[in-house]
Parts: structure tokens; C-alpha cells; sequence
């Protein structure tokens, strides 16, 4: 079995460095890809990293691509939980299923958004699997993509154009710290928006 998927991972790898080569569309092919349930070695992050760091001026337009690429490949997680139900999250533990039960019951929007951010190893499809089996409004589904992975994709496009071929090892180095503050950012903007919205209009 370890051979197995030691080829695989050489597929992979080499599937991947095709990939690169082709820029905007290899990027998106990636990022579809790793959102759909095939992992790529370094997922669009690296591919990102790698092109934004030698063509700087089209960094806004791989951003774009990965963002797009790694929403198709979620939207296509989210109808497969959606038409499998429960069953489509038997590979997940229990305990796993019913802490992200409770996060996407309880904020659902801000749940996803934060899955959305964080790094792997954070079970991010297990969060869009279980959007799909509980039924998530999908223009709430779509936002919370585009919200999450348009800061860090941005985020990682900008370390590249700052900090060349060293923004890589940067990145996996602080992003947990840096996925962690915007996050507190986000919680902090929906606390503060959901105060004004309860405290209503003001009346003269």
C-alpha cells in the first residue's frame, strides 16, 4: 500500500510541476483539483507562491484564477455531500463530524469563512462536505469561499511580490499566526456588526 501511494504522490508531484508550466490555467486546474478531493502536493498555495514570485504584475490575476479554480472544486465537495447526506462524511470520526455540526449550526457564514483561511492540515473539506449535508444556503456557501480564500490567496499573492523566493518558507512559518489574527479580525467584524444591528437605528 505505502508503494501505492508513493507512485501516486510521484504522480502527483510531476502532475503538478506540468501544471505550474502552464500559468493561469495550471494554477486553476491545481486549485479545482485540490478542492475537489484530489490533494496536490502544495495545493494552489505553492503554485501561487511560485507564480506570483516570478511574474509580479499578473499576481492579481493568479489570485483571481485560484480563487475561481478552488470554488469549483468546493461547490463540487458541497453537492456531493449535499446528494450523499450523512454518508459522505464517513471517513471523518464522529467526534470531528459533530464539532463542525455544531460550528456551521451555530454560525454557519463565520464558520466556513474561518475554514476558508486556515492552513492544512485544518480539515477544510470536511467544513464544505458537511455545508453540502446540512443543506447550507449556497449564495451563503459561495460568499464564505470567496470571502476565505480571496484573503488568503491575496495574502500569499502579496507575499510573494514583497519577499521573492523566500515568501514559501515565510509563510508556512507564520500563516498559522497571521490565519489566526485575520480570523480574529472576522470574528471581531461579525460581533460588532451584529451589536449595531440589535442596538438598531437611533431614535431622535
Amino acid at each position: 500500500m505505502e508503494g501505492l501511494w508513493g507512485k501516486i504522490s510521484a504522480a502527483l508531484l510531476a502532475l503538478q510541476k506540468v501544471l505550474v508550466g502552464l500559468g493561469a490555467p495550471g494554477l486553476f486546474a491545481v486549485a479545482l483539483l485540490d478542492a475537489a478531493l484530489v490533494p496536490v502536493p502544495g495545493g494552489p498555495d505553492a503554485v501561487l507562491l511560485a507564480l506570483s514570485y516570478h511574474t509580479p504584475a499578473l499576481m492579481p490575476l493568479y489570485v483571481a484564477v485560484a480563487v475561481v479554480g478552488s470554488g469549483i472544486g468546493s461547490l463540487f465537495l458541497y453537492w456531493v455531500g449535499r446528494s450523499g447526506g450523512e454518508a459522505a462524511l464517513r471517513k471523518f470520526s464522529a467526534e470531528k463530524r459533530a464539532r463542525v455540526e455544531r460550528l456551521l449550526e451555530r454560525y454557519e457564514l463565520l464558520a466556513l469563512i474561518l475554514a476558508a483561511l486556515m492552513p492544512p492540515p485544518f480539515p477544510f473539506k470536511l467544513f464544505v462536505l458537511s455545508a453540502g449535508v446540512f443543506r447550507m444556503v449556497l449564495w451563503r456557501f459561495v460568499t464564505a469561499l470567496l470571502v476565505g480564500r480571496g484573503i488568503r490567496f491575496a495574502l500569499e499573492g502579496l507575499a510573494a511580490v514583497r519577499y521573492g523566493d523566500q515568501a514559501a518558507a515565510l509563510f508556512k512559518e507564520h500563516y498559522p499566526k497571521i490565519g489566526l489574527g485575520i480570523a480574529a479580525a472576522v470574528v471581531a467584524v461579525f460581533v460588532l456588526t451584529g451589536l449595531l444591528k440589535r442596538r438598531g437605528p437611533a431614535i431622535d
